[in-house]
């Protein structure tokens, strides 16, 4: 057994039932930084139960936050007695460096401490993913930073920061998530162009115009934001996560099976649904569930001029690349071809030569595009012994082995466990045969 445990899968078994997703993983880090930006309690609802949210929840802790946690999935945050010098100690550089999250912890606490520290964060290893656009926007609000190469520390320092006309360099999610954070508390009046308006950034905007923030333009790519001294407390309940549901639409097709997912905001699912319906997977939609009934084949649409589909990844309200792995693994049972082009990381399709292990006909065009050419189901994939390299990949080989014939083995979990909570023993209550090593 590896340190990081493993999945034995036995594939080829149809699944049915219901299964609801958990919340937002995204969401919840950034919401779950948003909290260090008051003194007043803060409730949080329907926090998934994963790594990566248990992790940033611990920083908080040993930064002296008081976290209450009332269940599983509901915790109470009250920021009130912060230690910024743990930033500095080598337990927190440590941990944070393990989550990318961490990084949207700097805005809160320059807001109000006028320093903040952190180590070069980690994550998924998807390729180049920079912090220019945090630490460019931090910079033109007031704050200063330092890079330390041996300790591959950054220190952030301000003497109050100041609303600004900031112009991002790209649409980074949490890069907007941090500037909005500063910018909440900054001393005048910010205009954020070219801000990311995925629903999560939108939730935290919601969030913290509950909490006394003053930010115009929510669900746009035009931000106005003006400058309150103080927040104070809250309730905020994540939604829904949006990667797990498209997750589960793609097992159902792989597996052929009947699964309906049950609450999954479907007005904030944008064009999910209607890019799996191009790939032919029928979703009957009632009321907030999705179900996916059965579907012996299913045919991928050509444009209406007859070109090959293409599915590629793009800033929201484009299609999420988080599910660009799920796309591309549910396209190998397809009938007919799809050309997979994932522009925004250049390392999320390094996965598929296990997938041509096990049977696939995929053409690896070069680090960004893939073409698979669908079996239509004449044939299953085999089961083989494989690895997890990033949280979407490591769902997508495991939709590909409960799909295949035979016994997969699936290395390196905890990959999955960052993004997906309990999802062998949910999947065993639909009918998979998972055991976890």
């Amino acid at each position: 057994m590896t340190d990081n445990g493993r999945f034995i899968v036995e594939g080829g078994h149809q699944l049915a039932g219901e299964i609801v997703p958990q919340g937002a993983k995204n969401e919840a880090l950034q919401i779950i930084s948003a909290t260090l930006m008051t003194d007043q309690p803060v409730l949080l609802t329907n926090l998934p139960d994963i790594r990566d949210v248990n992790k940033l929840l611990d920083l908080l802790t040993g930064l002296g936050a008081e976290v209450e946690r009332i269940d599983r999935h509901t915790c109470r945050v009250t920021a009130k007695n912060i230690d910024v010098a743990y930033m500095q100690s080598a337990d927190y550089v440590r941990d944070a460096q393990h989550i990318r999250g961490s990084v949207m912890l700097i805005a809160p606490l320059l807001n109000r401490y006028g320093r903040a520290t952190l180590p070069k964060p980690g994550g998924d290893k998807i390729g180049r993913r920079r912090l220019d656009t945090h630490l460019l926007g931090l910079q033109t609000l007031g704050a200063d930073f330092k890079y330390d190469a041996e300790r591959f520390i950054y220190s952030f320092t301000t003497d109050g920061l100041k609303g600004a006309y900031i112009h991002m360099d790209e649409i980074s999610v949490t890069g907007t998530a941090n500037v909005v954070m500063a910018a909440a508390l900054a001393e005048g009046e910010s205009t954020i162009y070219n801000a990311a308006c995925e629903p999560y950034l939108q939730q935290l905007c919601k969030m913290l115009n509950r909490m006394g923030a003053k930010i115009e333009g929510i669900g746009s790519n035009l931000l106005k934001i003006q400058g309150v001294e103080t927040l104070g407390g809250t309730e905020h309940r994540m939604l829904p996560d949006m990667i797990e549901i498209g997750s589960f639409i793609g097992l159902a097709a792989m597996t052929g099976s009947d699964i309906t997912i049950k609450d999954v905001s479907v007005e904030n699912l944008g064009i999910i649904p209607r890019t799996f319906e191009r790939m032919g997977i029928q979703l009957n939609i009632n009321g907030d569930d999705i179900h996916v009934p059965a579907q012996d084949h299913y045919e991928i649409q050509s444009f209406i001029d007859g070109g090959l589909m293409t599915i590629y990844d793009a800033p929201w309200p484009g299609f999420t690349p988080d599910l660009m792995s799920i796309c591309l693994v549910t396209a190998i049972q397809a009938r007919g071809s799809v050309l997979i082009h994932q522009k925004m990381f250049e390392s999320r399709l390094f996965f598929v030569d296990k997938l041509i292990d096990m049977g696939a006909q995929i053409i690896l065009c070069d680090p960004h595009r893939a073409t698979v050419i669908g079996l239509d189901k004449r044939a299953p994939l085999r089961g083989i012994s494989m690895s997890s390299p990033d949280i979407r990949a490591g769902v997508s080989l495991l939709i590909a082995a409960l799909s295949a014939e035979g016994t997969s083995q699936i290395d390196n979990i905890h990959q999955i466990d960052r993004g997906y909570q309990d999802i062998d023993g949910r999947l065993r209550a639909l009918g998979a045969k998972i055991i976890r090593e």
